[in-house]
C-alpha cells in the first residue's frame, strides 16, 4: 500500500499486496493471477498487512522518501517533497521491482502518492484505496481560506512555512507527531510503543528537507523542481481517477471531516465505492485495520480487465 503524510511524521503510508497464491504471485507479480497493492511507509507495518498476507496477498511496504532507511543516490538531488515527486516514486518503485500493475492503497502522503500514480499512470494501477478520497492538491487555489475549524487543524503546515517551524521540526519531530496524532485521531488511545516505533522513521538525514519542501510547495511558498514540471503541469488539471476505487473516511477524523463522498464523485470516473468508518480518526489504516484490509483485498481479488 502506498500510504500517508510525510510531514507530521506522522501519518502516511502505502502498500502493495498480491492476490492469489503467494508463491505464484511472487513469480508472476502484476499478472492476472496476482493483483498488487503497494504501500509507501513512513513507519512500521500496521496490522492490516498480516491480515492481507493471511488471505493470500503479497504485501510490499516501502518507506516514503526522506523516511526510514531511504537515501538519495546523488547527494546533489533536490530533496523534493512535492506531490509530483512522491507519485513518480511509486512508478519508479514498481519499475525497479519489475511489477507491471498494483493495487495502490494509503492515506495522507501515501494516499496522495497513490492518487497521483493512479490518475497519471492508470495502466500501472489495478485499483486504489484512498483515505479521504481525492488527494491530488489544487495548488492554484492554495491561497483560498477554508473553514476556521479546519484551518486550525492545519497549524503545522503554516508553522513549517517559517524558519522557526523548520527548527521546531528538527528538534521536536517526535513530539510534533504525538501532538498531531492526538488531535487528528481523538478516539485512538495509542501508547508509547507505536509512537516509538514510528518515530524511528523520522531519523533520516533528509526528513526535514523533504517535509518542509512538501508543505511550502503545496501552499505556494516554494517552487517545484524541474524534474517534475511536466508531472505537476498534468496534476494542475486535477485529472480524474479512472481505476476501480474504494474511498474511506473516519467519522471521528480530527483534521479532515468525513463526507458522503459526493463532493469528490466527479474525480472518480471508474467504479467507486465510498465508506465511512465509525469512531475512527485520521490514521484509519492503523485505527481500523480490518476495514482498510477488507477494501484492499476486495480490489486485489478483482480479475484485471
Amino acid at each position: 500500500m502506498l500510504a500517508g503524510r510525510a510531514a507530521e511524521g506522522l501519518r502516511g503510508r502505502m502498500m502493495t499486496a498480491v492476490g492469489g497464491n503467494q508463491s505464484e504471485a511472487a513469480r508472476r507479480p502484476g499478472l492476472s493471477r496476482g493483483s498488487l497493492l503497494e504501500r509507501l511507509r513512513r513507519y512500521r507495518p500496521t496490522t492490516a498487512e498480516p491480515m492481507l498476507s493471511a488471505r493470500g496477498c503479497r504485501v510490499i511496504v516501502p518507506y516514503l522518501r526522506g523516511h526510514g532507511s531511504t537515501r538519495f543516490i546523488d547527494s546533489g538531488t533536490p530533496r523534493s517533497g512535492q506531490q509530483g515527486a512522491i507519485g513518480v516514486d511509486v512508478i519508479a518503485f514498481l519499475d525497479a521491482l519489475k511489477l507491471n500493475r498494483a493495487v495502490l492503497a494509503g492515506y495522507d502522503w501515501g494516499g496522495r502518492a497513490a492518487c497521483v500514480a493512479a490518475a497519471l499512470w492508470p495502466e500501472r494501477c489495478t485499483g486504489l484505496v484512498s483515505v479521504n478520497s481525492y488527494l491530488i492538491q489544487d495548488i492554484a487555489k492554495a491561497g483560498l481560506p477554508i473553514a476556521p475549524s479546519v484551518e486550525s487543524g492545519l497549524w503545522y503546515q503554516f508553522y513549517f512555512l517559517t524558519e522557526r517551524g523548520r527548527a521546531g521540526l528538527t528538534a521536536n519531530r517526535r513530539e510534533i507527531a504525538r501532538t498531531i496524532w492526538t488531535r487528528n485521531s481523538p478516539n485512538w488511545h495509542f501508547d508509547e510503543a507505536p509512537l516509538n516505533r514510528h518515530a524511528g522513521a523520522f531519523d533520516n538525514p533528509d526528513y526535514v528537507d523533504v517535509v518542509i519542501h512538501s508543505y511550502r510547495h503545496r501552499l505556494g511558498h516554494a517552487a517545484g523542481y524541474p524534474a517534475y514540471e511536466d508531472v505537476e503541469r498534468r496534476l494542475a488539471t486535477l485529472p480524474a481517477i479512472t481505476v476501480p476505487t474504494i474511498t474511506l473516511d473516519g467519522d471521528a477524523d480530527g483534521v479532515v471531516p468525513a463526507t458522503d463522498g459526493k463532493s469528490t464523485a466527479a474525480k472518480f470516473t471508474g467504479e467507486r465505492q465510498h465508506r465511512v468508518i465509525p469512531k475512527v480518526g485520521h490514521n484509519l489504516p492503523q485505527e481500523a485495520p480490518q476495514a482498510f484490509a477488507d477494501a484492499v483485498r476486495e480490489l486485489a481479488s478483482k480479475r484485471p480487465s
